[in-house]
């Protein structure tokens, strides 16, 4: 299971701890760029980058509202990642029935 680009650029965005927090404050759909950069002691500029990988990642989106630009979380771009991440634990969950199987049936032969 080969990951697609868009997956890559999810997790790749997903792996730094500011932008998974800009997410998370972005679900509320409140806050500009501005607004946002006030929670982290970085530069404007280097918040509108965060915003920028993340945008570019399908996981917000920025719309205009007057002179602001409001950030909001994109639900399907967390889907890419809960799609791939839900094939995983299908992968998991088999291989433990199947070792569950194989326990069971050396248990079987042993008595």
């Amino acid at each position: 299971m080969q990951p697609t680009p868009d997956v890559d650029r999810v997790f790749g965005a997903l792996a730094d701890t500011t932008r998974r927090d800009i997410v998370a404050r972005a679900i509320a759909g409140n806050e500009g760029v501005a607004e946002l950069a006030l929670h982290y002691p970085m530069s404007f500029a280097a918040v509108q980058k965060h915003v920028a990988v993340l945008e570019r990642a399908g996981l917000v989106t920025k719309e205009r509202n007057g002179r602001r630009k409001v950030v909001r979380t994109n639900v399907e771009g967390l889907g890419v990642a809960r799609r791939l991440l839900d094939r995983y634990e299908e992968l998991w969950r088999g291989r433990i029935d199947r070792m569950a199987e194989v326990l069971a049936d050396k248990k079987g032969t042993l008595s």
